[in-house]
C-alpha cells in the first residue's frame, strides 16, 4: 500500500496532454508501455526494445519518455531537450511508437510522480514502466522506488552484461515473489501491481555513452584537421608555395628576352 500521495503540479488540459502526444490521447482502458531516459541520443537500441515491449507485452502503444534532466546524471554531458527529444522522434517511425517530453508538462522529474501524474491524467489506462536491466540494477537509488512497483506493472528488458547482476539486484530480491515468468510476461500489463517481469530477448550492443564518445572523437579529428589546414602555406592554383619575394625574382630572372628581328 502507497503510505502517500505526493503533492503534485495541476493537471494539464486534454489539449496541452494530445500536443504533447502528436494529437493522439490513448483510449479508456488502453495498455501503454512508458519506456523513461534521457535519450542523450536515443538509438536503435532504445527502438529495439520499444518494439520488442509492444509485441511481448501486447501493448496498445509505448510512449518514449524524454527526461528534462535525470536527478542521477549530471547536467553538463546532457544535449539540449529539444535535441534529445528529435533524435527520439526519429526512432519512433512506428505508428504505436510514441516519443514525447511529457514530464516537461507533467510538471514533474521523478519517476513516481510521473506515474502518479499520468494516471491522474488518464483515468482507466493501464501503464507499464519499461527498463533495461540496468536501471533494474540501481532503481533502488530513485526517489521513492517501491511506489514505482505498487503503482504499475514493470517490465524490465535485458541488456548486454547486465543479467546476472540485475536479477541479484535489490529490487530484484525485494519483490522476487511478484516476478512473472517470460512466458506469461504479457499479464504484466493486465495484473494488479506490483508485478514485474525479466524480458530475455536479442541483444543489440548499443549506448548513448559509446554515441556520445564516437561523436566526441570525430569533432575532435576535425578539430585537427582544421588546425593542420591552417597551418598550411596558401598553396597557387599552379601547386607552387606562393612567396612573394621569390616568386618575383623567378619570374624576373627566369622570362626569356624577346629575340631581335633577323638582319637583311
Amino acid at each position: 500500500m502507497l503510505k502517500r500521495r505526493p503533492r503534485l503540479p495541476p493537471r494539464p488540459t486534454r489539449a496541452a496532454l494530445a500536443k504533447a502526444l502528436g494529437g493522439h490521447l490513448p483510449r479508456r482502458r488502453a495498455r501503454v508501455g512508458l519506456l523513461g531516459g534521457s535519450f542523450n541520443p536515443a538509438h536503435r537500441g532504445h527502438a529495439h526494445v520499444a518494439l520488442q515491449a509492444l509485441r511481448r507485452l501486447k501493448l496498445d502503444e509505448v510512449w518514449l519518455l524524454v527526461s528534462p534532466q535525470n536527478p542521477l546524471k549530471d547536467s553538463k554531458d546532457m544535449a539540449p531537450l529539444e535535441r534529445r527529444l528529435a533524435s527520439a522522434r526519429r526512432i519512433a517511425r512506428h505508428p504505436r511508437l510514441k516519443a514525447s517530453a511529457m514530464e516537461t508538462l507533467l510538471g514533474t522529474r521523478r519517476t513516481a510522480d510521473t506515474l502518479a501524474q499520468l494516471e491522474r491524467c488518464f483515468p482507466g489506462v493501464r501503464f507499464v514502466w519499461i527498463m533495461g536491466a540496468d536501471n533494474l540494477q540501481q532503481i533502488h537509488h530513485w526517489g521513492r522506488w517501491k511506489e514505482i512497483f505498487h503503482r504499475v506493472g514493470v517490465a524490465v528488458f535485458d541488456r548486454p552484461s547486465y543479467s546476472l547482476g540485475a536479477l541479484s539486484a535489490k529490487a530484484a530480491q525485494r519483490f522476487a515473489k511478484y516476478r512473472l515468468q517470460q512466458a506469461g510476461g504479457w499479464r504484466v500489463a493486465r495484473e494488479r501491481p506490483p508485478a514485474w517481469v525479466f524480458m530475455r530477448i536479442k541483444l543489440i550492443a548499443q549506448s548513448a555513452t559509446a554515441l556520445r564518445a564516437r561523436a566526441d572523437r570525430k569533432a575532435n579529428n576535425h578539430g585537427k584537421q582544421d588546425r593542420a589546414a591552417d597551418a598550411r602555406p596558401a598553396i597557387k592554383e599552379n601547386g607552387s608555395h606562393k612567396h612573394e619575394g621569390h616568386g618575383a625574382h623567378q619570374r624576373h630572372s627566369g622570362a626569356r628576352r624577346p629575340r631581335r628581328p633577323a638582319r637583311h
